[in-house]
C-alpha cells in the first residue's frame, strides 16, 4: 500500500467516524469534536490527493477542511457534545 493510500484510508476512517456518531446522536453537527473530525479527515484526505495529483479532490477536500477549521472556532458555548 501506498503512502497515500494509507493517508487517505485514514482520513476517510475519521470522516465517517464524524458521521456515525453524527447519525446515532453521540455528537451533534454544531460539536468541536465533530467539526475536528471532519478537519482532520478532511486534510488528511486533501494532501493525499495531493501527492496522486489528483486536483478535483484537492479542491473539493480543502474546501471542506476550510469550513470545518472555521466552525471549529465559531461553535457557540455550550455545544461540546
Amino acid at each position: 500500500m501506498k503512502t497515500s493510500d494509507l493517508i487517505a484510508s485514514i482520513g476517510v476512517i475519521i470522516l465517517l467516524i464524524a458521521f456515525l456518531l453524527n447519525m446515532f446522536k453521540k455528537t451533534s453537527a454544531q460539536s468541536r469534536l465533530y467539526t475536528a473530525l471532519n478537519f482532520i479527515g478532511a486534510a488528511m484526505c486533501c494532501f493525499s490527493s495531493y501527492l496522486i495529483a489528483f486536483y478535483p479532490f484537492v479542491v473539493l477536500e480543502g474546501i471542506w477542511a476550510a469550513f470545518a477549521f472555521y466552525s471549529f472556532f465559531n461553535v457557540p458555548r455550550g455545544t461540546s457534545k
